[in-house]
């Protein structure tokens, strides 16, 4: 039929035309979902790892305000005696707690904001979990700050060390919350950490009243 492969050849470059953009959208809509597939991953790695270095800002604070009050076992808890020597009594010395509390506090915030001026960074590698390139490609950034302040309690608990004798451990616990930030995405992480202050090995028996308090004698937190 004359026309006919003038009209078949109009519409080559026409259907070349919709495959072309076919292909780029089928494409397009792939990186997305890789993108969008790659980006959790790389925040859930940024996560546990932002929870980690929080951590350790918080017991590395612990630990040094520990070390520089030189706490005892004594300047925490009086235990009063009867006159046979057997524990009649056991007093938190909530000034001394509270003290020692308050400046870890302040220590930890310090440790904590410190890392919000700096930059973290985490291997391709990593992300696409190659374990064999889990260091290599290039680093992705991002980037913690802390949410609001960090907030103490005191809990201690008692354990038998033999016969006739208790472990009382005294525990300072710090809460926060940071805040994660990578490209395109942000969201916020819990952060608890519970390091012990002090114990003591206490020979004879303890009355059960403050054995069987949840918490211990600090009543499982009520120091705050």
């Amino acid at each position: 039929m004359p026309g006919g492969g003038f009209l078949l050849k109009r519409r080559r470059p026409y259907l070349k035309v919709v495959a072309v953009a076919a292909s780029v959208m089928t494409l397009l809509v792939f990186l997305i979902i890789i993108d969008h597939m790659l980006r959790d991953v790389f925040y859930d790695l940024a996560e546990i790892k932002a929870t980690q270095l929080a951590t350790e800002a918080i017991q590395n604070s612990i630990l040094q305000e520990a070390a520089n009050e030189n706490i005892q076992y004594q300047d925490l808890v009086i235990v009063h005696k009867d006159e046979q020597g057997r524990v009649a009594m056991m007093q938190a010395n909530t000034l001394k707690v509270n003290r020692i509390a308050a400046s870890t506090v302040m220590a930890a915030q310090k440790n904590l904001d410190d890392l919000k001026r700096k930059s973290f960074s985490i291997p391709v590698g990593q992300i696409i979990d190659l374990p064999l390139f889990a260091n290599f490609g290039p680093r992705i950034k991002y980037n913690m700050m802390p949410v609001g302040t960090v907030r103490f309690s005191i809990s201690d608990r008692f354990d038998t060390a033999g016969i006739n004798q208790t472990r009382h451990t005294i525990y300072l616990n710090l809460d926060t919350k940071v805040r994660v930030v990578i490209p395109s995405k942000t969201g916020e992480v819990s952060v608890s950490t519970q390091v012990p202050l002090t114990e003591n090995i206490i020979v004879g028996d303890i009355p059960n009243t403050f054995v069987s308090v949840p918490g211990g004698i600090f009543g499982s937190g009520a120091i705050k």
